[in-house]
């Protein structure tokens, strides 16, 4: 079975995310199942609010090396966090930037093919759950396969160690079983 490179990331900048925390925890269920994994800050890569006219003046080189992440990775463990029962602007703007062709490229060149786990922490009851109804759609809809599984953790704050470190029994079953679902598609995918 080929090893699949996942990218991991949330699409949150604060520091002390829960979502951040979150995709640590699945970086490391990934990589105890063998997969290649990268995980990166978004904060990282500050972008400007998506404009074809910023872009016509030449893409940012931040939306540059973010697509160029994306497209060497088989598949994605995003985990979002939920604003006003929808996506993060943060996140939003960071796949918009990333879609965007370059010439003499295939369209969606980032997206096309690629697998994607979506995960989402909150302090409230639903665990983020109603925002990543937004991220499937969005994904779906530009060529990402967006596995069925997910993972909404509710009562994030009571999830994390003081090292950040996701809790024995806070759902961690439930999230190496999305993890694994993500790495097995991905590797039989492109393999």
């Amino acid at each position: 079975m080929m090893t699949p490179k996942i990218l991991v990331f949330a699409g949150s900048a604060r520091k002390e995310s829960f979502n951040k925390k979150l995709a640590a925890a699945a970086a490391k269920s990934a990589e105890l199942l063998g997969a290649l994994v990268t995980v990166i800050d978004l904060a990282d890569f500050p972008l400007p609010l998506f404009d074809e006219d910023v872009e016509s003046a030449g893409t940012p080189e931040n939306a540059q090396k973010l697509k160029q992440l994306f497209v060497e990775h088989h598949g994605f463990i995003i985990s979002s966090p939920e604003y006003n029962s929808s996506i993060s602007p943060l996140l939003k703007n960071t796949i918009d930037w990333v879609s965007r062709p370059a010439e003499g490229e295939p369209r969606m060149v980032a997206y096309t093919g690629k697998v994607a786990a979506l995960l989402s922490a909150s302090p409230g009851g639903l665990g983020g759950l109603r925002g990543l109804v937004h991220v499937r759609s969005i994904l779906s809809s530009i060529g990402v396969i967006v596995i069925p599984d997910q993972f909404a953790l509710s009562s994030a704050h009571e999830h994390f160690g003081e090292s950040g470190e996701l809790n024995e029994g806070s759902g961690k079953k439930r999230l190496n079983a999305v993890v694994c679902s993500l790495t097995e598609l991905a590797s039989k995918l492109h393999a």
